[in-house]
């Protein structure tokens, strides 16, 4: 209920616009930002002379004032977000900043507030937001590692990991990177120090495995194999992190130890799963990758099967363009990939613009029956106007 002082304070007011500014003014003192909302947008449509019995709609807007309330919507979303945000109510602040499309802030106040020390409702928000809303997914990845363990973290990433731009694909996978290589080489160094006592316990994956063959006796494991396959699998999205892109390789050779029954397959060229990705983070972290692109450059050519050739190649492609030889991905994109997926075409684009390759480009886009890519790799290839 309104109460009394508010009542006879607003039946004071002279005029509507004062009417207005009391009531925002005691809004703003009770911190009641949602009504504080409302009555800043009600105030806006009283000064554009439209009704205000529905201050949030842009239902009785017209074209010529839709401008104007749309700067005044923003300016009250972001008065009353920034606000709420001043009271650590993340999850309230969430709608005012989405409705302008800006959740800089939201990321930013996840990152800074303390991980929930357990599970509750208000973690269980914050998860879905960070996560879900993939407002800062890679602070999701943690509240979930330490709230819900490992399992439950890659149920959840799975369902959100391709929609991701690359950046936070990176993140997050080096998070789930870090988690089990730590638990990973806490297990093997316990096994080693079991049988060893007097043993240095080893600092790396491969130091504990290396010469230890019987760690791996009878089908034994030390780490969820389902766990290790995902994050594995996870870790081809790091870029730009040679440490962790290492730990993924020493996950890969410790995975490559196990029982062929506890190795998972996956589509070409990862069948044979932790040999191939073994390969994989070699080709990015070796000076020289040649050998290590031959060894799926044999997989592409001993490929009988065309839709696993293309697999096959994009990976290729990737690898090499992330290693900046696109003069070689270029022919290899243009031999299997462009008939495969008329997808890639846009990809295609990008690679030859990176290695400045328009005319190949211009050719692509006549065999494809693609005129204004062709006329757009022409137009690149004039030169430009000098500036008068």
């Amino acid at each position: 209920m309104i109460s009394q002082e508010l009542t006879t304070q607003l039946a004071k007011a002279p005029t509507p616009g004062d009417v207005f500014e009391r009531l925002i003014e005691q809004l703003e003192a009770q911190k009641s930002w949602h009504l504080l909302f409302d009555a800043l947008l009600a105030q806006s449509k009283l000064k554009l002379g439209l009704p205000t019995l529905k201050p949030t709609s842009f239902e009785d807007v017209p074209a010529a004032l839709r401008p104007q309330f749309e700067k005044d919507y923003a300016t009250a979303a972001r008065a009353v977000g920034t606000a709420l945000l001043g009271q650590k109510d993340i999850t309230g602040a969430y709608p005012y900043f989405q409705a302008i499309r800006d959740l800089e802030p939201l990321a930013a106040a996840l990152k800074a507030i303390p991980l929930p020390a357990t599970w509750s409702e208000e973690a269980q928000a914050l998860i879905q937001l960070a996560l879900y809303q993939k407002v800062a997914p890679e602070r999701g990845v943690e509240m979930m590692l330490k709230l819900q363990g490992t399992c439950s973290t890659i149920t959840a990433l799975d369902q959100i990991f391709a929609e991701l731009p690359s950046e936070a694909r990176s993140r997050c996978a080096v998070l789930m990177v870090r988690n089990l290589h730590h638990d990973l080489l806490s297990n093997l160094s316990r096994e080693v120090l079991q049988k060893s006592p007097l043993a240095m316990p080893p600092k790396t994956i491969r130091e504990a495995i290396t010469g230890r063959d019987w760690l791996f006796a009878e089908s034994n494991y030390h780490i969820d194999v389902s766990h290790l396959h995902s994050v594995v699998r996870f870790a081809r999205s790091i870029m730009n992190s040679p440490a962790d892109l290492a730990l993924a390789r020493d996950l890969a050779e410790y995975g490559s130890m196990l029982d062929p029954q506890l190795q998972y397959s996956a589509e070409p060229p990862f069948d044979d799963y932790y040999a191939a990705h073994q390969q994989f983070f070699s080709v990015l972290l070796e000076s020289t990758p040649d050998e290590h692109l031959a060894w799926f450059q044999k997989k592409l050519d001993a490929e009988p099967d065309a839709p696993d050739r293309a697999l096959i190649a994009y990976v290729m492609v990737d690898l090499l363009a992330r290693r900046k030889l696109l003069k070689e991905a270029i022919p290899l994109a243009r031999t299997h990939l462009i008939g495969a997926d008329p997808q890639f075409l846009a990809a295609f684009s990008e690679l030859c613009r990176d290695a400045g390759e328009w005319g190949v480009l211009a050719e692509v886009a006549a065999e494809e029956n693609e005129p204004v890519l062709y006329a757009a790799a022409l137009a690149a290839q004039c030169p430009q106007p000098s500036a008068s």
